[in-house]
């Protein structure tokens, strides 16, 4: 018997975890073979690839990301071949598995839930060995009428194989990002979330976690997601394994967590601010919403003051980079409280930002529940709202014009200085400035186009062009630092307009080359050749004191930058009349 286990990515350095575990959970009996594609794939080539397997069951792993792909393949797969068995399993069939089964015939199965107890009893049905009223956890029809097979008990996760000791995925660990699981479950009951369904956190056996891991790394793994949805529900754990990844870790080797910010302890935090090296650990906080009626009313517990502690004394340990996730359109969240809660949220400056939008996912109580608040929602995966009782589509809208350019100008840290003095300085609120210059950006039509970097600066200082009351030769002279910053070597292309004149030009390099100190007195030790000199520096004009500069806060001097380029490293900057 040819089995084949399959998903869509939703990109190709994704790895999914889900066929692995079933893989590693039908051996030695059955031998499965991993066929991994991505949405991006045309479904024809998909298809193709595993007509040439000959398969005789393919099983696919469904999320909301990729469901839409995935049905258009089953359904060109069960054409060319009719006899295939097509099972489908992962959080997007396993709830409303009525309308599924009944929708797309192609489906010959669905297993709901956890899938290692029941994937492994169909092999054995598909193979004589076991009746179809034995497996366990599966829908199906049989006359017309469904049938539903109740679950198998909860796995005992400390008995669990390694979805990790397949030959074939050595050429790709240091290539794509690797999911690891330490635990299942969440004990927070949130709901839009798909977690809040399951009762409980169940834990891995800890010791054969590390040796995973010490697997991962040995064989060329750079990124480690840990998927666990709070990885610090238990300190204890927590420390224990913090300590064995700073203990173990090698060069270039990244570990990502979710993290519950406001249950973490300081002394949690010290001991990571003080031992752990800069760069090893990411921690992605879901923070949501400020307002605290919605977040009662989706049961979410969460202490704003403490969670905001906790990520000002990471960022202020300047070990680890945080991503901090919002959600726009939770219940009675109308525009000006998403407002405050993206400042609230802001104001803490995380490395990233990411706006995202409710999604009434299937299974979940809000989705029970959209009626009550009013929700109007696309019922196609990813189940994106249209609006609710508070927020209307017009105000959707308005906010995803934010996203779109908080994610190019804050979360790449193209231009921090200069967003800086922006959202401080110039606009009333960070959001205004997002949310202001994203329309700008929507009315241009620039989202439907590409950018290169130095096109994000002339759109800027163009979208600035149109504000009124701000001081233009200084969010410039930010700007162009910003973009200085960011060149190992002297840019090739500018793009701003004002330049010196060819004799400017004579006048100021003959004083740098009578007297360097002019440039500041590191300068002058590195004794540069005149020939160097000319050849990997830049002089513009500028109108800020970088020798007094706060972030936020410059001061205004009119002079010039000289900016001298250092063979890849760092730029030296200094200003000068």
């Amino acid at each position: 018997m040819k089995i084949i286990l399959s998903t869509l990515n939703a990109k190709y350095i994704h790895t999914n975890l889900a066929i692995r575990y079933l893989k590693a959970a039908a051996q030695p009996e059955f031998d499965c073979e991993l066929a991994e594609y991505t949405i991006k794939d045309p479904a024809f080539n998909i298809v193709s690839d595993i007509f040439q397997k000959k398969p005789d069951v393919v099983g696919f792993s469904c999320y909301i990301w990729n469901i839409n792909e995935t049905i258009a393949v089953i359904r060109m797969l069960k054409t060319v071949l009719p006899n295939v068995k097509i099972v489908l399993g992962g959080p997007e069939v396993s709830y409303d598995v009525h309308e599924w089964i009944r929708k797309h015939e192609e489906i010959d199965y669905i297993i709901m839930g956890e899938g290692e107890v029941s994937f492994k009893e169909m092999l054995r049905y598909f193979n004589g060995e076991l009746p179809l009223e034995k497996v366990p956890g599966i829908c199906y029809l049989e006359e017309g009428k469904l049938k539903i097979h109740a679950q198998p008990p909860k796995i005992d996760l400390r008995e669990i194989a390694s979805p990790f000791r397949f030959e074939e995925d050595l050429p790709h660990l240091g290539k794509r990002i690797q999911y690891i699981e330490t635990s299942r479950g969440c004990p927070f009951s949130c709901q839009f979330c798909l977690s809040s369904i399951e009762v409980g956190v169940r834990y891995f056996n800890r010791e054969k976690i590390k040796e995973d891991i010490r697997y991962l790394m040995d064989n060329g793994a750079r990124t480690i997601k840990f998927v666990d949805r709070t990885f610090n529900i238990s300190r204890s754990y927590a420390m224990e394994m913090f300590q064995f990844l700073i203990d173990e870790h090698q060069p270039g080797v990244v570990f990502q967590f979710e993290i519950t910010a406001d249950i973490m302890r300081p002394e949690v935090i010290q001991f990571l601010n003080d031992n752990a090296p800069k760069g090893l650990f990411r921690f992605e906080i879901g923070v949501q919403s400020t307002n605290d009626l919605t977040n009662d009313l989706v049961k979410r517990r969460q202490n704003f003051e403490k969670l905001t502690r906790t990520v000002t004394m990471v960022k202020e340990g300047g070990k680890i980079d945080q991503h901090l996730d919002l959600i726009a359109g939770l219940p009675e969240e109308d525009y000006a409280s998403f407002r405050k809660t993206f400042n609230d949220v802001f104001a803490m400056r995380p490395e990233e930002l990411q706006l995202g939008f409710l999604k009434l996912l299937r299974g979940t109580g809000l989705r029970l529940e959209a009626e009550k608040y009013g929700y109007t929602y696309v019922d196609i995966s990813p189940y994106e709202i249209f609006s609710n009782n508070v927020l209307t589509f017009d105000d959707i809208v308005r906010i995803k014009h934010a996203e779109d350019v908080l994610e190019k100008y804050w979360n790449a840290h193209r231009m921090d200085n200069t967003i800086e003095y922006l959202v401080t300085k110039v606009f009333d609120t960070p959001f205004d400035f997002f949310q202001s210059f994203g329309t700008y950006w929507e009315t241009k039509g620039w989202s439907r186009i590409g950018h290169q970097l130095e096109d994000l600066f002339r759109r800027l200082l163009e979208f600035l062009q149109t504000v009124q009351d701000v001081d233009l030769e200084v969010i410039t002279s930010l700007m162009k630092y910003d973009f200085l910053q960011g060149q190992q070597f002297q840019p090739r292309k500018l793009w701003w307009d004002d330049r010196l004149s060819e004799d400017e030009m004579k006048d100021v390099y003959g004083s740098i080359k009578e007297n360097p100190s002019l440039v500041g007195e590191k300068f002058e030790a590195m004794q540069i050749p005149e020939r160097e000199l000319f050849k990997h520096s830049l002089i513009i004009p500028f109108h800020i004191d970088l020798q007094n500069y706060e972030v936020g806060a410059p001061q205004k001097k009119t002079g010039y930058l000289f900016t001298y380029f250092r063979n890849g490293q760092q730029p030296y900057f200094s200003t000068f009349k």
